[in-house]
């Protein structure tokens, strides 16, 4: 065992203080991310739109980064209450258990970037590749620089959502059944509240919400993996101010995530500045200042050729 894992399993089982078996910190956030919510759609007309759009978009993140904390950390709390405390479905289209299973077999390391075996890979294999057409070789290039990511990338994750759960239905396949239903039922309450409570048009809500949530989304994972012959040099560290820190619970410092992925959120910074040397020498220094460096070099330039380098 290195120094640096010697360090992590040290610092995941340390006594834990009154309010981390209690999971006091994510508790109170997630009390946060649903008041705050709930206020922001409620009195959305006394909001300007652009205030909305940038309020909306962190908390529809924040969520989103609370259902990420569920699937890996929050273990002393029952996986059941774990489910329910982040169940609510507030970006509207990716049912929770499907997001749980394809982001498990995204943590298999080996297969970090593998084309078909990382669920969240943005690579290409060459087979593949050779049989698209100009326009979608297009798209797919286009979809390496930032500025398309964030813009388009979140109707193509929509699309490539859409089309995979066709073409699961079309083979006869009715596994993800259950889920859609049970989704579904779960979707009605959060329209009830937006559209019946609330008056805010379905519209606004998916403009307001849910695309702004999606492209912070899309902006973290931008530049989270890389191809390397060594598995922890493609996990990036992106160091951050405190804002993008808590949008993303501190997910952006991902090298240390992929290393310990039950360490919580709130552990994660302190982790990191204990041992900053040692964390980036293991991922080869695959390093960001923060994320307008990111902006600064690749808003227009592609970050990496979409073919794999290696599958």
């Amino acid at each position: 065992m290195t120094t640096l894992a010697r360090t992590l399993s040290s610092d995941v089982k340390g006594a834990a203080r009154w309010w981390q078996r209690c999971e006091a910190p994510t508790l109170v956030l997630a009390v946060g991310v649903y008041s705050a919510w709930a206020a922001l759609v409620y009195w959305h007309a006394a909001i300007g739109a652009v205030v909305l759009f940038v309020l909306g978009g962190c908390i529809a993140q924040l969520h989103s980064s609370l259902q990420h904390e569920a699937i890996h950390a929050m273990r002393r709390i029952p996986r059941p209450l774990r489910w329910a405390l982040v169940w609510p479905p507030l970006n509207l289209w990716l049912p929770y258990p499907l997001y749980h299973r394809s982001h498990s077999v995204h943590h298999v390391n080996f297969h970090l970037t593998h084309p078909q075996k990382d669920s969240e890979s943005v690579y290409h294999s060459a087979a593949a590749w050779a049989g698209y057409g100009p326009v979608r070789r297009a798209v797919i290039a286009a979809n390496q620089t930032l500025a398309f990511r964030l813009i388009a990338g979140p109707w193509l994750c929509l699309g490539n959502l859409v089309r995979s759960e066709l073409r699961r239905f079309a083979a006869g396949d009715f596994s993800h059944l259950g889920i859609w239903l049970v989704h579904g039922l779960s979707v009605a309450p959060v329209l009830w509240f937006v559209v019946s409570v609330s008056d805010m048009s379905l519209g606004s809500y998916l403009l307001c919400f849910v695309y702004p949530g999606m492209m912070l989304g899309a902006l973290r994972s931008f530049t989270e993996h890389r191809w390397d012959d060594s598995p922890h040099e493609r996990v990036a560290i992106v160091e951050s101010n405190p804002v993008f820190g808590l949008l993303f619970l501190n997910n952006n410092l991902h090298h240390v995530h992929h290393r310990c992925p039950t360490m919580p959120w709130y552990e994660i910074p302190g982790h990191f500045r204990r041992n900053r040397a040692a964390i980036l020498d293991a991922n080869g220094h695959f390093y960001y200042r923060g994320y307008w460096q990111i902006v600064r070099r690749y808003l227009w330039r592609p970050i990496f050729e979409p073919v794999h380098p290696h599958w």
